[in-house]
């Protein structure tokens, strides 16, 4: 008598795992490169000026206002008691009451920048409400209301809780010290 003939039954592609461990790898790619493109598309780059040209125009002005700022003798000290939540210092070199316009630049995050308006009395201290610094090196500029002048520099918080920050001189050497407080 004859054997009949046993068939075997294969299972369809999609019960095996070597064709999903297979695909695994291209699927992935292409969801990371969607999340990709998502990201890039979404958030915009706060780094890129669109009108680069007028403001590489404006770095002549800027020279000048630290020129103007090395001529007076100014220079900042300034201190950042966290507890109280107050950001005080004094304007050296200057010769009365003048409004002060400060700005605590963030490193990388335009939206995360600080403008604060105070007044310097005759001695050239101020002092103004600034309750919470976030943790990173801050550029630090201070200039008068009429922006005839400009100090600038740089402070990491928290490691420095004040900074002491020298005009620039007219051949671009900035005298600047750090204290470390």
């Amino acid at each position: 008598m004859p054997a009949e003939p046993t068939e075997k039954h294969a299972d369809p592609w999609y019960k095996h795992r070597w064709p999903w461990l297979l695909m695994a790898g291209p699927v992935t790619v292409i969801v990371a490169g969607v999340m990709t493109m998502w990201i890039s598309f979404s958030s915009a780059d706060a780094l890129v000026v669109d009108d680069y040209y007028k403001k590489g125009k404006a770095i002549n002005q800027d020279l000048r206002r630290d020129s103007a700022a090395a001529s007076r003798g100014l220079s900042l000290s300034i201190r950042y008691d966290a507890a109280a939540g107050v950001i005080s210092g004094q304007l050296h070199g200057a010769t009365d009451d003048v409004p002060l316009k400060l700005l605590l630049i963030h490193p990388t995050l335009p939206e995360k920048d600080i403008q604060l308006t105070t007044r310097s009395d005759q001695r050239g201290v101020f002092s103004v409400a600034l309750p919470l610094l976030e943790r990173a090196r801050w550029q630090v500029q201070v200039e008068d209301e009429a922006g005839s002048w400009r100090l600038q520099g740089q402070w990491s918080w928290p490691q420095q809780i004040g900074t002491d920050i020298q005009a620039v001189s007219q051949s671009g050497q900035a005298a600047k010290e750090d204290r470390l407080c």
